[in-house]
């Protein structure tokens, strides 16, 4: 893949200061559950990595030190100005950017690893997004990810399939519970590595958010 400029983009393309605030404090009151499973995400990384989706910044303490660089890309105001004071607080180089998933502000092949966290549910364009982030992981380069998504039941999905095309969205910042992130993947021309599923909270009630899986894919060394 040749290397090409990146799109400009908007320093606010994403604007949801309401949610934003209301994410940011239930995000850091769920990190005592949250945080086992960030670490197992970034566990072995190492050279340039760019995280897509940053938030409030609660992946940047998990990164090891064998990682050279984070550029962490976050496109709502409020929670990039939390990630860039995380930032601050990091063990490892954290350069928090403004930037949408869909038009990364960064040069082809730059990046040995990527990181997408509980972001492809409400990214706009997912084929886009994840064809932005293959432009800028090098061939063989790692793709980390965490995301909630499809239910295995019926039932469930059906619901949420109506959420997603009523309340769930606007109440949640642009998040859909019904995204698919494993095929998704693969259609963007991803190889799919090993993943694992499972449910936040694990024990209670079951949410139309609760179906998670985390794994590891991988930009084919050829394109």
């Amino acid at each position: 893949m040749s290397p090409r400029s990146p799109r400009p983009v908007s320093r606010d393309v994403v604007h949801h200061p309401v949610f934003a605030r209301f994410y940011a404090r239930q995000s850091v009151a769920a990190e005592p559950v949250i945080g086992a499973h960030r670490k197992e995400l970034l566990t072995g990384l190492s050279g340039r990595v760019i995280e897509v989706g940053a938030g409030n910044g609660l992946n940047f303490p998990y990164y090891p030190g064998a990682v050279s660089e984070v550029v962490a890309i976050e496109p709502e105001r409020v929670l990039r100005r939390l990630a860039a004071s995380a930032a601050l607080r990091a063990d490892v180089p954290v350069d928090v950017v403004p930037g949408a998933a869909e038009a990364l502000p960064v040069k082809s092949e730059a990046f040995d690893a990527a990181v997408l966290s509980l972001v492809l549910c409400s990214v706009r364009d997912v084929p886009r997004a994840l064809a932005e982030i293959r432009r800028v992981l090098r061939p063989g380069g790692q793709l980390r990810f965490f995301e909630h998504g499809k239910a295995p039941g019926t039932l469930m999905a059906t619901t949420q399939r109506i959420l997603d095309r009523t309340v769930w969205p606007p109440l949640f910042g642009g998040c859909h519970v019904g995204r698919d992130p494993l095929a998704a993947l693969r259609a963007a021309g991803f190889e799919v590595g090993s993943y694992r599923r499972f449910l936040v909270p694990a024990k209670g009630p079951r949410l139309p958010s609760s179906y998670c899986v985390l794994g590891t894919a991988r930009r084919p060394e050829a394109s």
